[in-house]
């Protein structure tokens, strides 16, 4: 079923994010240790902004998961990387404030879920201005997830600003709502209700979140050539 979550920026309506808690997903097997980054061409590629390389069409890989249930440790700090064709993003989870949800993504993380997927959606406000780039759809469309959804309300204040990283939800879902679809906030402060479970921040890598932020899209805001996740690694320390 299409889930499309309509979200208030200001006085204006956007369509800002789509996400499938429940529909669809699968689990890819993670490889024994993380390949080496691969050194960007300093020529553009087609439909890519400087910096990012060609990457093939990843295939959909529709399918389920089982909810991960091991709760990350709270006295280390919790470090996802994503490898992108446009650069290594990496996110500082938010384990002590989003205990259900971080293990949720954490886990997904460890299977492999997200090795192989796109940033699928690149949103700008109306304005014209950067909004939020949107990933971790196993059918790369915006209505997949990995079968199964966890519910955890955003801490008490959280603000969607640059860098934040948080879950996508359908407008009728409750507050916190999860599945495996992620955005990252690109815009100064995204003006979001405090609905969208908090992930973390981006702790590194900003230089990648530009260039995504900044690849060409289609009428329907999906990028015109793809955006890959290549490999997610979780690391602790």
């Amino acid at each position: 079923m299409p889930r499309l979550l309509v979200a208030l920026l200001g006085a204006c309506a956007l369509a800002v994010a789509a996400c499938g808690s429940s529909d669809g997903g699968t689990a890819t097997s993670a490889g024994a240790g993380a390949a080496a980054p691969t050194t960007a061409t300093a020529a553009p590629a087609a439909g890519l902004p400087a910096g990012c390389r060609k990457a093939a069409a990843p295939t959909q890989k529709p399918g389920k998961v089982r909810r991960p249930t091991a709760r990350l440790a709270t006295g280390r700090t919790w470090t996802v990387a994503l490898r992108t064709n446009c650069g290594t993003i990496d996110i500082r989870l938010a384990a002590a404030r989003a205990p259900r949800t971080t293990a949720s993504f954490a886990g997904l993380v460890k299977r492999g879920f997200y090795d192989g997927l796109t940033f699928h959606r690149i949103a700008g406000d109306p304005a014209g201005g950067p909004f939020v780039i949107q990933g971790g759809d196993p059918l790369g469309t915006g209505v997949g997830g990995p079968g199964y959804s966890v519910v955890e309300a955003p801490p008490k204040g959280t603000r969607y600003t640059r860098g934040t990283v948080a879950m996508a939800k359908t407008q009728t879902e409750a507050p916190g709502t999860s599945g495996s679809q992620f955005f990252i906030v690109t815009a100064p402060d995204a003006g979001l209700p405090p609905e969208y479970a908090l992930v973390g921040r981006v702790s590194g890598g900003e230089a990648a979140v530009r260039r995504i932020s900044s690849a060409p899209t289609d009428d329907q805001e999906r990028p015109v050539a793809p955006i890959v996740i290549e490999r997610a690694t979780l690391r602790g320390s």
